[in-house]
């Protein structure tokens, strides 16, 4: 896998090694399952293609299709349609959090990662089909 100077840079820099091994599990997970390059989006997350929406007001943008973050207390993986839709698989993917619209993950080897990745490559699916037009906090659609 070919991979962005600056993606590399950030794993490289990313000190914690639970995280940093996680980083690259995540990066070779998320690559194989989106089919696409791995870029920065902002300074500390690593995305995979992009989607694009708009709210009833009329305010509109582009964000993430699939993304995680090693951040310090734990791994941020964002799923854009949000977590409630993968309640039953996410009951046998291992130790983890959530908010609206991220898995917090402190280990990923304690995980399942069959489950993540059908969990990523659903939550992805389903952002680039074409007619997902919002955020997970506001329930997608």
């Amino acid at each position: 896998m070919t991979l962005d100077a600056s993606v590399r840079a950030f794993l490289d820099g990313v000190t914690h090694p639970v995280r940093r091994r996680d980083a690259e599990t995540l990066l070779a997970l998320m690559s194989r399952v989106t089919g696409e390059p791995a870029r920065m989006w902002g300074p500390s997350i690593v995305a995979f293609g992009e989607y694009h929406y708009r709210y009833p007001s009329g305010r509109e943008g582009d964000a993430p299709a699939a993304a995680f973050s090693p951040r310090k207390p734990a791994t941020t993986v964002y799923l854009a349609d949000g977590v409630a839709a993968y309640e039953a698989e996410l009951a046998a993917l291992g130790p983890h959090t959530t908010g609206v619209g991220c898995l917090y993950l402190k280990d990923l080897e304690q995980l399942d990662l069959a489950v993540l990745e059908r969990v990523v490559a659903a939550s992805y699916a389903v952002v680039t089909a074409g007619d997902f037009g919002g955020l997970a906090r506001d329930g997608g659609a």
